[in-house]
């Protein structure tokens, strides 16, 4: 994880002040327990994105090595390619989104429907 102790170099000059909580692709590969290039395919493929840093040296945040972790698990588990995988990523996140929401939305008052029929005979 980077720390505000790692935005200086050797000399002691300070370089631009880095977000705290923001890892390296390296440190991302190694909490989600995949090699860097692997990282660097799936990032590819969209499934995250930059946080902050720069595009030479882009930094994630710490929590989406969960999510490389999970489309990985995604391709082991159920043989999809790591394009479906990320798809699945995604649509999974949605699934959770809505069902957040549903979570927090006040329930509707109840209604009562008057159905009324007639008998043809």
């Amino acid at each position: 994880m980077v720390t505000a102790a790692d935005s200086q170099v050797g000399t002691g000059t300070s370089l631009a002040q880095l977000q705290v909580g923001l890892v390296s692709i390296d440190g991302l590969a190694q909490r989600a327990g995949l090699h860097p290039e692997l990282v660097r395919g799936l990032i590819a493929l969209g499934l995250i994105a930059p946080g902050g840093g720069t595009r030479a040296a882009p930094l994630f945040r710490a929590q989406d090595a969960s999510l490389l972790a999970r489309a990985v698990r995604l391709r082991r588990d159920l043989g999809l390619n790591y394009t479906g995988a990320v798809l699945a990523c995604e649509l999974l996140a949605r699934i959770d989104d809505l069902e957040e929401r549903l979570r927090r939305a006040v329930p509707p008052e109840p209604h009562h429907e008057v159905i009324t029929w007639t008998r043809i005979v």
